[in-house]
């Protein structure tokens, strides 16, 4: 064993990461980048094992040594299924079992991740439609950076409109990344023109969109800022993801519901999915 293989990764050594990770059937990942948003939103990447297969929009289950047992919690992956790394985006909560943990991270450190992917924020579980919104409070918005880069989901929809909603315009995670870069990446640059919106939202301070989206696409802004006909979303063409808190999920499945949507799912597709996995 090398000196380096020999090192001390918190309390414990590499080696005995490795064993536990063994004995639980998970992989042991290196992290290989970090970033803080603000002071309570961070995102980062570890290694993607060699032979580890997802589909966009899917959560595993990442997380560190707790004691004698790792300590494991729901997160989706921002990365596309054809990404060579892994990338997560997570809060930072003072008194949460993993997230005050997680929120050291540096690059070198490592981590348990599950081998089985799963999840319904999947385009498999959407019958065929035109439009596809994906609409998401906080960290919801990871999957639709998973989904968004996926070529299958341009061969699928027409259009694709991805919303976000937080306290304040600060916590837009990501926002660059969906107002400019994605527009001059060499891929999906052309297959987004003319077809691709982001639709920021934010409850606190002055902003051009102002207020939650719920609240929105009750009052008809949300429509007309998209002209979107009869200020309702169309079951015959429009398809819908939403990933965010068990209230806000709540709010937007009695929603399309009432605009005549129903609820899919991997093995019965349907006209709008919700993600019913939280991280803490």
């Amino acid at each position: 064993m090398s000196a380096n293989m020999e090192k001390s990764v918190g309390s414990a050594t590499l080696p005995e990461l490795q064993e536990m990770a063994e004995t639980r059937k998970l992989y042991l990942q290196r992290v290989t980048w970090v970033h803080h948003w603000t002071n309570g939103l961070f995102s980062f990447q570890i290694e993607r094992p060699s032979g580890f297969r997802f589909r966009s929009g899917e959560f595993v289950m990442i997380g560190l040594k707790d004691g004698d047992r790792p300590l494991l919690r729901a997160y989706s992956i921002v990365s596309p299924n054809w990404e060579e790394h892994l990338e997560f985006f997570s809060v930072k909560v003072p008194e949460g079992p993993l997230t005050s943990r997680l929120q050291h991270l540096k690059v070198g450190d490592y981590l348990f991740l599950s081998r089985k992917p799963t999840g319904t924020l999947v385009i498999d579980a959407l019958k065929p439609g035109q439009r596809l919104f994906m609409v998401g409070t906080g960290t919801g918005l990871a999957p639709f950076l998973s989904v968004l880069r996926d070529p299958e989901t341009h061969d699928k929809f027409d259009e694709i409109i991805i919303t976000h909603t937080v306290r304040e315009e600060q916590e837009l995670a990501y926002r660059d990344f969906l107002e400019n870069e994605i527009h001059t990446d060499e891929i999906f640059g052309e297959l987004l023109r003319d077809r691709f919106t982001y639709y920021p939202t934010v409850t606190r301070g002055n902003f051009k969109t102002r207020g939650r989206i719920t609240d929105r696409i009750q009052d008809g802004d949300f429509a007309n800022d998209l002209g979107l006909i009869g200020n309702r979303f169309n079951p015959q063409t429009a398809r819908v993801m939403v990933c965010g808190s068990m209230a806000f999920n709540s709010d937007m499945s009695r929603m399309l519901t009432e605009h005549g949507l129903e609820e899919g799912s991997n093995s019965k597709p349907g006209s709008y999915v919700l993600e019913r996995a939280f991280v803490g």
